[in-house]
């Protein structure tokens, strides 16, 4: 009894204790919430689930206010059959009949009078042009003008009421783990939304190595070329391109040309009939720790300024070789492709600020940009420069470089003859412009060899090793 009268009064003082602490603490935050609603509990599981309920939200009105926007795109072309006898004999086949080819795409309108942005190669060849709004109305469009570099086509259709249309955002100031959405017509099916994160910015995949893609996991197949990539508010952050894929589906990753290349290139077109392209003018590569410790410098980020084209505007604001750029108004530069990012949105006479390291000391300038026309390339001794038309057209290639100038001791035997001769190649990649020449120069100049295809002016191919 005695123990049963321990043990009665140890769980009186137990209760007493737990029911005080209960009064003091639990009950106070109870009232807490009910006077202020906006408190929420500290529940993991409540949390996520609130968070989902935001998300949820946004995305269906993100969606809804661009489903609307995006429409589907038919290219009709034409292609005659060749005659084959054998056929023809057995089978009664009759050679050198049209056929109509039919590709399909989406696309996205940006202006409320009928004006739809899409990729170059969903109309590519087109003889003929429909587009079909998201209420099924059909329109015949025409090309107002393409960007085959950057894959953006600007189309037309005419409607006697004003349509809704997609609102451009600032595609710099996406983050990496943003949730994006992307919405076009995958397998004709349409009007699909689907939905991921920005897995990367500044993604290079183009063979010509000059494009910036905006990297998603959002799904993306074929025929959703050309359609919106959209932020959590139902602005245009990027045109969806192309895929990663080894089956022609996809599997894992989607790219997106950025709503600031699109937007720079669509009012281009509209106001002169083609993409204005200014130019830095200068030449470099990316600083790493190898390339700080040769130059002598504090610095392991940046673009190096290898050379400056003659008579650009950056010669003319006082960049000079050595010299580190770590920003471009405002925006961090690692590397040519950042720099490159930033300039294809300004045209030939904007200035930029610029901002760089010279002698371990932090300064800017303002840089008036020059016109594409002019721009040279100083590599290794060779001075560089871009076809013009008619030298392609009497040559017979729509690609490649000139040499203008031979300054290497290494092939001064060879100076007349390569002097005037086209590189076609830079290590088995098609060399294109100027443009394309100085990024495959400056990213493979840090491998044992550089292979040059050339065609001479006795119109021989060699390859040169660099």
């Amino acid at each position: 009894m005695k123990n049963f009268g321990t043990i009665l009064l140890a769980s009186l003082i137990s209760g007493s204790l737990t029911l005080g602490a209960y009064k003091l603490f639990f009950e106070h935050n109870v009232s807490d919430v009910k006077q202020n609603e906006l408190i929420t509990t500290t529940s993991p599981l409540k949390n996520a689930s609130l968070e989902y309920a935001y998300n949820t939200n946004s995305f269906t009105e993100a969606a809804d206010r661009t489903i609307h926007t995006v429409v589907h795109v038919k290219n009709v072309s034409y292609r005659t059959s060749p005659s084959n006898p054998i056929l023809e004999y057995f089978y009664g086949y009759k050679g050198g009949q049209t056929q109509a080819q039919i590709g399909t795409g989406s696309g996205v309108i940006v202006s409320e009078d009928g004006y739809i942005v899409t990729n170059n190669h969903v109309i590519k060849g087109a003889t003929q042009l429909e587009i079909t709004l998201n209420d099924n109305r059909t329109f015949p469009a025409k090309l107002i003008g393409t960007d085959s570099k950057m894959d953006i086509a600007l189309l037309k259709i005419d409607t006697k009421e004003k349509l809704p249309y997609s609102v451009f955002a600032d595609s710099d100031g996406i983050k990496i783990g943003e949730w994006v959405l992307a919405i076009g017509n995958p397998y004709n099916l349409t009007s699909t939304v689907t939905a991921g994160i920005v897995s990367a910015k500044a993604r290079n995949l183009s063979t010509s190595g000059i494009q910036s893609f905006i990297q998603t996991d959002a799904v993306v197949n074929p025929g959703n070329s050309g359609g919106a990539l959209v932020n959590s508010n139902g602005e245009l952050i990027g045109i969806n391109t192309m895929i990663y894929s080894t089956t022609g589906s996809y599997a894992g990753y989607s790219f997106a040309v950025p709503s600031n290349m699109v937007r720079k290139i669509v009012t281009d077109i509209m106001e002169f009939g083609k993409v204005q392209q200014g130019i830095l003018g200068v030449q470099g590569f990316e600083l790493n720790t190898q390339i700080a410790g040769e130059q002598k410098v504090n610095l392991t980020k940046g673009f190096y300024v290898d050379a400056v084209n003659k008579k650009s505007g950056a010669e003319t604001a006082g960049l000079k070789k050595g010299d580190i750029i770590t920003a471009v108004e405002g925006k961090s530069i690692s590397n040519f492709l950042d720099l490159n990012g930033i300039i294809a949105t300004k045209r030939p006479n904007d200035f930029v600020n610029v901002e760089f390291v010279r002698n371990n000391k932090k300064q800017s300038i303002k840089v008036q940009l020059s016109s594409k026309e002019i721009a040279q390339l100083q590599f290794n001794g060779f001075e560089i420069e871009d076809l013009s038309d008619r030298e392609k057209s009497n040559l017979g290639i729509d690609y490649g470089v000139k040499i203008k100038n031979v300054d290497n001791e290494r092939y001064a035997a060879y100076a007349d003859e390569l002097q005037g001769a086209i590189i076609l190649s830079v290590n088995g990649t098609k060399v294109n412009d100027i443009e394309t020449a100085r990024i495959l120069l400056n990213e493979n100049s840090g491998k044992n060899s550089l292979r040059l295809d050339v065609i001479t002016k006795k119109m021989e191919r060699v390859r040169l090793i660099m």
